[in-house]
């Protein structure tokens, strides 16, 4: 395809320069090191960085002309960029229509299914990949966690990857036959325009909490970011709207969107899609998803009234798929975990310790609530807050810990450029508004090892905020750091371990 051909849909203010609008592009890249020759190379501005200090490399490699929609650089005295300038409206955008006219418009080929919401997106996309693959589909997973393309696992740079990325993933899967990509949405992939232009066939809405403020700044902004997948962001409505009937934010998106066939799922009578006679233990969940005449009868290892939620809204995005039921079914038993999200670190010791990622009040609630289904004599919570983000969060999460949990131990996330102590200290303010016995440690090793010290027979010890995460962030310098690992060798180091028996299974 031309360059005029490829930006055919882009609003460019001055239109393609003759000089490139005919030449044959080879490539599309916002990466100026993957840049080359006959590319186009898409310059964004960036929070920290300005990508145009990137072209000239870009030109350098062969890039055939610069996308970008701020000026041509020329307060960079050292940017001698011998290409044609091109200035559209939005960069990402941009770059979002023209990666989809080169790879031949393949989100509306494949079927794909977007999940948005604060909480419970992961877990969700793992369920309805799980029963996607249950019947027999060859699919495409992206999210926080990794990504999953066909037999294949890639590591996750964002929760939604960059619009090339996305389509270059769609081109592939399409090449091994593959149908079907389910996608963790996030508000900012929605407001800078990563997903424009994208076909959903469903979409998924799980709840609204507080949460990155610091790039939104108010829940309104917020909540419009997350409507931007049902209202159809550069390209048309989904064709099913899967929302949440129980979130006070998701009756608000379901009376604002139309275009969409809405499907209702939660607990309550008002719901299309429900849940009863649930049934919630150690070993899982047992209920029936009822919809009209349908039952669906599950059995999840999974544990918690937040995946209760979790299932009913898989089960909704495999009926907008006509699936049978026991399609459904066997996707959901299939699915026996999330990285990160209430994971058990068990070496045999008489107490519960897990591993969750949740980072939100109301994510902390949540955990610590399925903490208490497990009959838990005490729940120890051991938490941080992460820095360059939104502080506002931070006392509401030390006040949702101290208020639910019987100990608290207060330690560090990913500090990032903040100083860690200052961010335990905002966190204080609302842990120390409650009753709860609480301990100050920065060093999160130190930190999980004092928490499972404190462990008693019949407690659950609670890991929050990291969850599958392997590393943590300093101003400094990034260091491997796995709660799941940290956990495991400290209670080796307290004597406990798992037992073999003489054919090598774990006792």
């Amino acid at each position: 395809m031309t360059v005029k051909e490829l930006l055919a849909g882009v609003a460019v203010r001055s239109g393609v320069p003759a000089t490139v609008a005919s030449e044959q592009v080879r490539g599309l890249e916002f990466d100026s090191r993957r840049a080359g020759p006959g590319f186009l190379f898409f310059a964004f501005p960036g929070s920290r960085v300005d990508g145009r200090l990137f072209a000239a490399q870009a030109v350098e490699r062969g890039a055939l002309a610069v996308v970008s929609e701020l000026p041509a650089p020329g307060e960079f005295p050292d940017a001698d960029i011998k290409a044609p300038w091109i200035e559209v409206e939005h960069g990402r955008r941009a770059l979002a229509l023209a990666a989809k006219a080169y790879y031949g418009k393949l989100d509306e080929k494949l079927s794909l299914t977007g999940i948005t919401g604060t909480n419970g997106k992961t877990t969700t996309s793992y369920l309805i990949d799980s029963i996607l693959r249950a019947a027999g589909k060859t699919t495409l997973l992206a999210g926080t966690i990794e990504y999953h393309l066909g037999p294949k696992v890639l590591p996750a740079a964002n929760t939604t990857p960059e619009s090339l990325e996305l389509h270059r993933m769609f081109a592939e899967l399409d090449a091994m036959g593959g149908t079907h990509a389910t996608m963790e949405i996030s508000s900012h992939a929605l407001a800078l325009g990563r997903v424009y232009g994208l076909h959903f066939h469903t979409a998924v809405f799980t709840n609204l909490t507080r949460d990155h403020l610091d790039f939104h700044h108010t829940m309104e902004d917020y909540f419009a970011a997350k409507q931007l997948l049902f209202s159809g962001s550069g390209g048309p409505a989904p064709r099913y709207a899967v929302i949440n009937r129980d979130d006070e934010w998701g009756r608000r998106l379901g009376t604002a969107s139309t275009a969409s066939e809405k499907i209702w799922y939660g607990l309550g009578a008002d719901a299309m899609v429900r849940a009863r006679h649930i049934r919630s233990a150690i070993d899982g969940l047992r209920f029936e998803a009822v919809f009209d005449k349908t039952r669906i009868l599950v059995k999840s290892s999974l544990i918690g009234k937040v995946n209760v939620y979790n299932i009913l809204a898989a089960c909704c995005v495999g009926m907008t798929y006509q699936l049978p039921q026991e399609v459904i079914e066997r996707g959901i038993e299939a699915c026996h975990g999330v990285p990160g999200r209430f994971e058990r670190v068990d070496e045999g010791q008489p107490f519960a310790v897990v591993v969750d990622y949740s980072h939100t009040d109301d994510a902390l609630r949540n955990a610590i609530a399925v903490a208490r289904t497990l009959d838990a004599k005490r729940v120890i919570t051991l938490f941080g807050c992460g820095g360059d983000r939104d502080r506002t969060k931070r006392p509401l999460m030390g006040q949702a810990a101290g208020q639910l949990s019987d100990q608290v131990i207060l330690t560090s996330d990913n500090p990032r450029s903040e100083d860690p102590l200052q961010i335990m200290n905002d966190a204080l303010v609302g842990l120390r508004r409650t009753d709860a016995k609480f301990i100050v440690e920065p060093d999160r090793a130190i930190a999980i090892r004092k928490a499972i010290e404190e462990a008693r027979p019949g407690d659950v010890v609670l890991l929050a905020g990291k969850g599958h995460e392997t590393y943590q962030i300093f101003s400094d310098r990034t260091i491997h750091f796995d709660d799941r690992e940290v956990a495991r060798e400290a209670l080796r180091a307290f004597g406990y371990r798992r037992k073999e028996t003489a054919g090598g299974a774990i006792q």
